[in-house]
């Protein structure tokens, strides 16, 4: 998967990276199939956002954070794509269930 972390109006420390790719391990568990992973890391006064965009097989997911300190918008954010990844592959494996089942009630 490939992995792309930039900031805006914030430099991305090396702390943060690491923080960033200790999460990774939660998406690619649920999906190896992930194609990859854009975050945006900003600072707005006393608001710091997470924004993440997880391209994955046939669909595109985005979520974002906002909270006082960058690592809980990271974790944040990282919460809310495994909730829409699981989501996304639930729907997967419902479409093709039912597909099978019609294909033998049908077929």
């Amino acid at each position: 998967m490939q992995v792309q972390l930039s900031g805006q109006q914030i430099e991305v420390t090396p702390a943060l990276r690491d923080h960033v790719n200790s999460r990774l391990d939660r998406l690619t568990r649920l999906d190896e199939r992930l194609l990859s992973l854009s975050i945006v890391l900003s600072v707005n006064k006393l608001q710091q956002r997470a924004e993440g965009t997880l391209s994955v097989t046939g669909s595109t997911l985005h979520a974002e954070a906002l909270e006082n300190d960058m690592y809980v918008s990271i974790d944040v954010l990282f919460d809310k794509l495994v909730t829409q990844l699981r989501k996304h592959r639930e729907k997967v494996c419902d479409k093709h269930q039912r597909a099978v089942r019609d294909e033998r009630l049908y077929g």
